[in-house]
């Protein structure tokens, strides 16, 4: 089944830009009449987390749904990662499956493209979670690379409250390892991180715009210094030929729903050598990322 017709909403050299970038900016990349909605039910999640003190919830292989920052409290509720909320959301389900930012990606790898995962990442006003630099291939190996993030701000994100750095080119570089020491941190080391710290660019924009990012640009993000919030949305698309490796890190019902195109049944392999990640036990790759502190 396919829902809503593929427009052209990606300028071809914005389709350049990303090929040779890893990623690319798209404004308006979520409609006014799912903006309100998708953060009405984001600001319920957030008000119903002051009522727990550690993560919660359950998805479907039984790790807690919803991941709360060091400092959160009843009085200061800091939610950091609601997943899969197309489970949880006929507006988030809806919107997954037909917006602008799915039109660009079934011009970067489609025309047939399948949904993987879905997560929200939030930074309140003073969050000091810092995303160290890794690459998301190393979290979702498949049969080809052929994977995108769109990541849609659901306010604006600016240079102050933690906003995406890329490392621009980095996806047609090394898969790096993100073991250390015998233990998968979804970091690379101090060396890497220091070089991709030193060339990465901030990704800011107005409320509704996106960022698409390919599966092994190189990218983290600093603390939210600022008086705003910094929450995204982010969908994982994958070519329709693209088949996981390993199970869903941010398992789904909808996984492999086809969304543009149709479906050929055809397998495409990419010749790619890379060390396979530990799936995680916790509510996301918060807690791995933290073996490194």
């Amino acid at each position: 089944m396919r829902f809503g017709n593929s427009n052209q909403v990606l300028e071809p050299n914005q389709i350049d830009f990303f090929h040779q970038h890893g990623y690319v900016m798209l404004e308006n990349a979520i409609p006014t009449r799912y903006l309100g909605q998708l953060n009405h039910d984001l600001d319920e999640w957030v008000r119903q987390s002051a009522d727990y003190v550690g993560a919660y919830g359950e998805q479907l292989d039984g790790r807690p749904r919803f991941s709360l920052e060091l400092e959160h409290s009843r009085e200061k509720p800091a939610l950091r990662r609601v997943a899969s909320p197309v489970e949880l959301s006929n507006c988030y389900l809806e919107f997954m499956r037909d917006n602008p930012g799915l039109d660009a990606v079934a011009q970067l790898i489609g025309p047939n493209v399948k949904f993987n995962n879905s997560k929200i990442n939030l930074k309140h006003p003073g969050s000091k979670t810092a995303v160290k630099f890794h690459q998301d291939f190393s979290f979702e190996p498949h049969t080809n690379d052929s994977l995108v993030a769109v990541l849609y701000f659901l306010n604006e994100v600016t240079p102050e409250n933690g906003p995406l750095q890329v490392v621009p080119g980095s996806h047609k570089g090394n898969l790096y390892d993100l073991w250390q020491d015998g233990v998968f941190t979804g970091a690379v080391n101090d060396e890497i991180e220091e070089k991709a710290a030193a060339e990465s660019i901030p990704c800011t924009g107005a409320a509704a715009s996106a960022c698409l990012m390919h599966t092994r640009l190189l990218h983290g993000s600093a603390p939210n210094l600022s008086s705003a919030p910094r929450n995204l949305c982010i969908l994982t698309y994958t070519a329709e030929d693209a088949y996981p490796l390993q199970p869903n890190h941010i398992p789904s019902r909808y996984e492999g729903e086809l969304v543009r195109g149709r479906r050929t049944n055809q397998v495409r392999c990419s010749d790619y050598d890379m060390v396979l990640p530990a799936h995680p036990t916790g509510a996301s790759f918060f807690e791995q990322q933290a073996e490194m502190t």
